[in-house]
């Protein structure tokens, strides 16, 4: 019978059951720099990140509102989608009347 090697295989997690400073340290990157990854970041995709967060963080807030608040705000929602539709459709039949400059 041939008995396999004893290999243990590399587990991504940390094998010391304690939370790590950042994700760049658990890769085994960047453990010297004080630069953090969002520093990194260009300031365009920090900006982008913000507003993911912002808007997880409202539709959260939006499953705990009572019922009747939930309704308003979501027929309030449709609503503003109705009339950013309707612009982008003037503002399409502008663009398509108007010639080109020169």
């Amino acid at each position: 019978m041939i008995t396999p090697a004893n290999t243990s295989p590399s587990s991504p997690e940390p094998t010391t059951g304690r939370s790590v400073e950042s994700a760049e340290s658990w890769l085994g990157r960047n453990r010297t720099s004080k630069r953090r990854l969002w520093e990194r970041l260009n300031p365009r995709h920090r900006k982008d990140l913000r507003m993911l967060a912002q808007a997880l963080a409202l539709q959260q807030n939006h499953a705990r509102l009572p019922d009747p608040v939930r309704a308003r705000l979501d027929s309030a929602l449709a609503e503003l989608d109705r009339l950013l539709r309707r612009i982008a459709a003037i503002l399409a039949e502008v663009t398509r009347r108007t010639p080109p400059p020169g």
